[in-house]
């Protein structure tokens, strides 16, 4: 009997060697997150709020001035916010949307499904430099892809220099971000549809429902926390698009091209305003943190719904 109630109070301790031994594993986990995470946010926003070159080994403190001079100043940096949200606002809808189409396809056992997943998958493993200097060959002025296609056809009259006019830079730029990004989209989606038990479209099919009224009625409720998952990939993978940028129009012609990242690291170039660089990091990051809380919130409401 003491040894039992001796083993009940052993049980009831808020620690246990136990507890410890699961501590232990978790602790390089842990210091990794904090040295390579959580360590350069806390930096970012200490250097913030300071003038500083990168180099000099003073720093003078001026306050919530960059943050001043961002939001009332920095219209380039409102440019390219303003880019990359129009780059997000395509990727949200046709490449998620062309993905869902695809990943609808290929649950339906086409035939060589096995085939299109894997050329569908091809793209985002690809480095973005690699697909950058395909693309720039493809929008070649004089000698590219698609001005050749639009001359065999019959098409001259619409030929472009894509990267290099103002009117079509973006949407060209775009459309290579799309490309790349689409097949992350469509391997979630599919392993989505791929867990919906096929009973339920076995039952709307023996009552007599058509295929449109089946993907409106059961694909997309039970769809809807994948769609926010992809959604919110989608935003912060497409806000924070550098390598694309760099490999393809160099935020140009202008700043019709700019976008966040890029006008970050310009100004943390050695002897430029590593301070001021900081200041957009932070308020770079507060917005990607307000629109990832927003559509949780959104999954939130949908799931209650």
């Amino acid at each position: 009997m003491e040894q039992r109630a001796g083993n009940t109070k052993k049980s009831d301790s808020p620690f246990t060697w136990h507890m410890a031994g699961n501590y232990f594993f978790v602790l390089p986990a842990l210091l990794m997150f904090l040295i390579f995470n959580f360590y350069p946010y806390i930096q970012v926003f200490f250097l913030s709020v300071f003038k500083w070159n990168g180099i000099s080994l003073s720093k003078t403190f001026v306050g919530l001035a960059n943050y001043k001079d961002i939001i009332s100043d920095n219209v380039s940096w409102w440019i390219s916010m303003k880019n990359a949200a129009y780059v997000t606002g395509l990727a949200l809808t046709v490449q998620n949307g062309v993905a869902l189409m695809l990943a609808w396809m290929v649950d339906r056992d086409i035939r060589g499904g096995q085939i299109y997943r894997s050329i569908f998958f091809l793209p985002p493993i690809l480095s973005g430099i690699v697909v950058g200097l395909i693309w720039n060959w493809i929008y070649q002025g004089d000698y590219g892809l698609l001005n050749g296609l639009l001359d065999k056809f019959g098409y001259g009259h619409l030929k472009e220099a894509w990267l290099a006019n103002p009117k079509t830079a973006l949407t060209a730029l775009s459309v290579v971000h799309m490309w790349k990004g689409f097949g992350w989209g469509f391997i979630i989606l599919l392993a989505g549809l791929q867990g919906i038990p096929r009973e339920l479209y076995e039952a709307a099919r023996v009552d007599g429902a058509s295929e449109v009224r089946i993907f409106w009625k059961i694909t997309v409720p039970l769809m809807i926390p994948v769609f926010i998952l992809v959604s919110v990939l989608t935003v912060l993978g497409t806000m924070q698009m550098y390598d694309l940028v760099i490999t393809t129009t160099r935020g140009g012609p202008g700043l019709h091209t700019e976008v966040p990242m890029k006008r970050i690291l310009d100004e943390i170039t050695p002897g430029s305003r590593v301070g001021y660089a900081s200041a957009m990091g932070v308020v770079f990051g507060a917005v990607l943190l307000v629109v990832s809380m927003i559509q949780i919130q959104l999954s939130k409401w949908f799931k209650a719904e």
